[in-house]
C-alpha cells in the first residue's frame, strides 16, 4: 500500500483514542441505568444538536486538510474532557449535567472524527486498496473496542482475584466517572501527537470556498442526480442507527430491568459486540466475495432484524451475548461494505459533504427512536423489551426498501 506509514499512524491514533472513548461511552449510559428517562431525554436533545452540527462538520472535512481536522478535533476534545475531569477531582463528584456534557462532546466529536478518518483513509490510499483500508480501520478500531469493553467491566464494577499460593486477594476498586474521563482526555492527546507525525501530500483544500449553504447544496445536488445511491446510503445506515440506540438507550435498561444483572454484563456484551465486529473486519469481504455489495447489506440487515426479535423473546445473559456477537458482525460488515461502495462511487472532494447528509438523515432516525424509548412506558418494569421488537420491524422495512431499490437499479 502507498503511504503505508501514514496509514499505520492513522490506524494507531484512531485505535488509541477509540479505546478510551469506548470506555466513556459505556460508563455514561450505565451511570444513568436507574434513571433512563433523564438520560434518554438528554441523549435525544444531544442528537438534535448533532443533527445541525453534522452538516457543518461535513463542510469542514472537505474544506481543510484532513490532518488539520483530525489534529484539532483531538486537541479540543482532550482539553474539554481534561477540564471536566479536574472538576471531578476537585469536588470528588460530578453533577449529572457534566457527565451528560462528556457524552455530548463525544457525540459531536464523532461527527468530525469519522468523516475525517474515512476521507483521510481514502485520500492516502488508492482505489484498489479501498476494501483493505476499510477492513484495517475496522480491525484496529474493533480490536481496541474488545479491550475497552473488558476494561470497562472492571472499571464499572471493580475486580477481585484470590491468589491461593500467597493467600492474598488482588483487588481493583471501581473507578470514579471522572477518572475514566481523565483517561479519555489523555488518549486524545496521544492521538494528536501520532497524527502530527503523518507526512503526506494532501490534495488541494482551499480555505476560499463558497458559503456553507452553497457547499452543503452541492452534496444534495450530487445525491439528487444519483437517487439509487441516496436510497442505498440512507437505508444501509439503518443497522448503525439501531446499534447506537440499542447500546446507549436500550441495553443498559434491558440488562438492569429485564435480565436483573450488574454493569459488568453490559460492558462484557459490548466487548463481545466488538469481537463480532473484529471478525467482520477480517472476514466480511471473503464471506461476500461473490455477492454484490447491495445484496450483502440486505442480508446483514435482515439478520439483525431477526436477532432483535430473539432478544425481545428471550431472557438470558447468554442469548444477549450471542445477539451482541452477531450484531457486531452485521453492523461492522455493513460498514466495511458500504464504505468501499461509497469510496468507489463518490469523488473524494465530495465525500465529507455527502457522508454528512447520510449522517444527518441517520441522526433524524435515531432521534425519533431515542425520544420514543424515553416515554415512561419503556422505563416501567421490563417494558424495554418492546424496544427490540420495534427496532426489528424498522430493520425489516429497511431491508425491503433496499431490495426494491437494488431491483430497480438492476432493471435500468
Amino acid at each position: 500500500m502507498k503511504n503505508k506509514l501514514a496509514l499505520n499512524l492513522l490506524f494507531t491514533a484512531n485505535g488509541i483514542s477509540g479505546f478510551a472513548q469506548g470506555i466513556s461511552m459505556l460508563a455514561i449510559p450505565w451511570y444513568f441505568a436507574n434513571n433512563t428517562t433523564y438520560f434518554n431525554t438528554a441523549y435525544g436533545l444531544i442528537t438534535i444538536a448533532v443533527l445541525f452540527f453534522g452538516l457543518y462538520a461535513g463542510t469542514l472535512v472537505d474544506k481543510y486538510s484532513r490532518k488539520a481536522n483530525f489534529l484539532g478535533n483531538s486537541l479540543i476534545c482532550g482539553i474539554l474532557l481534561l477540564a471536566i475531569a479536574i472538576i471531578g477531582y476537585a469536588n470528588n463528584a460530578l453533577n449529572d449535567a457534566l457527565v451528560v456534557a462528556v457524552f455530548g462532546i463525544t457525540m459531536l466529536n464523532y461527527n468530525i472524527h469519522y468523516p475525517t478518518l474515512y476521507a483521510f483513509g481514502q485520500e492516502i490510499s488508492t482505489a484498489e486498496d479501498y476494501a483493505k483500508v476499510n477492513s484495517n480501520i475496522e480491525i484496529v478500531g474493533q480490536s481496541t473496542s474488545v479491550l475497552s469493553g473488558g476494561i470497562a467491566a472492571v472499571m464499572l464494577e471493580g475486580f477481585s482475584l484470590k491468589l491461593p499460593l500467597v493467600k492474598q486477594v488482588f483487588v481493583i476498586q471501581p473507578w470514579h466517572i471522572w477518572e475514566i474521563f481523565l483517561l479519555n482526555a489523555l488518549t486524545y492527546f496521544i492521538a494528536a501527537v501520532l497524527i502530527s507525525f503523518i507526512k503526506y501530500q494532501p490534495k488541494q483544500h482551499t480555505a476560499h470556498q463558497p458559503p456553507i449553504l452553497e457547499r452543503i447544496k452541492v452534496g444534495f445536488t450530487y445525491l439528487k442526480q444519483h437517487p439509487e445511491l441516496l436510497i442505498f446510503g440512507v437505508f444501509s445506515y439503518s443497522v448503525f442507527a439501531m446499534l447506537l440506540v440499542e447500546i446507549h438507550a436500550v441495553l443498559p435498561a434491558y440488562v438492569d430491568k429485564h435480565l436483573h444483572k450488574e454493569g459488568s454484563v453490559f460492558a462484557i456484551a459490548d466487548g463481545i459486540y466488538a469481537a463480532g465486529a473484529l471478525c467482520a473486519g477480517l472476514f466480511v469481504n471473503k464471506v461476500f466475495n461473490s455477492t454484490s455489495t447491495q445484496k450483502a447489506v440486505i442480508v446483514l440487515t435482515a439478520i439483525t432484524a431477526a436477532i432483535f426479535i430473539w432478544a425481545f423473546a428471550a431472557q438470558s445473559v447468554f442469548i444477549i451475548y450471542v445477539v451482541s456477537l452477531i450484531l457486531g458482525f452485521t453492523n461492522a460488515g455493513i460498514r466495511v461494505l458500504r464504505l468501499t461502495y461509497l469510496f468507489k462511487h463518490i469523488p473524494n472532494d465530495l465525500m465529507g459533504r455527502v457522508n454528512s447528509i447520510f449522517n444527518m438523515l441517520n441522526i433524524l432516525v435515531r432521534t425519533l427512536f431515542i425520544f420514543l424509548f424515553s416515554v415512561p412506558f419503556f422505563n416501567f418494569d421490563n417494558n424495554i423489551i418492546w424496544a427490540f421488537l420495534i427496532m426489528a420491524v424498522f430493520l425489516a422495512i429497511s431491508a425491503l426498501v433496499m431490495m426494491f431499490n437494488t431491483k430497480q437499479s438492476t432493471e435500468k
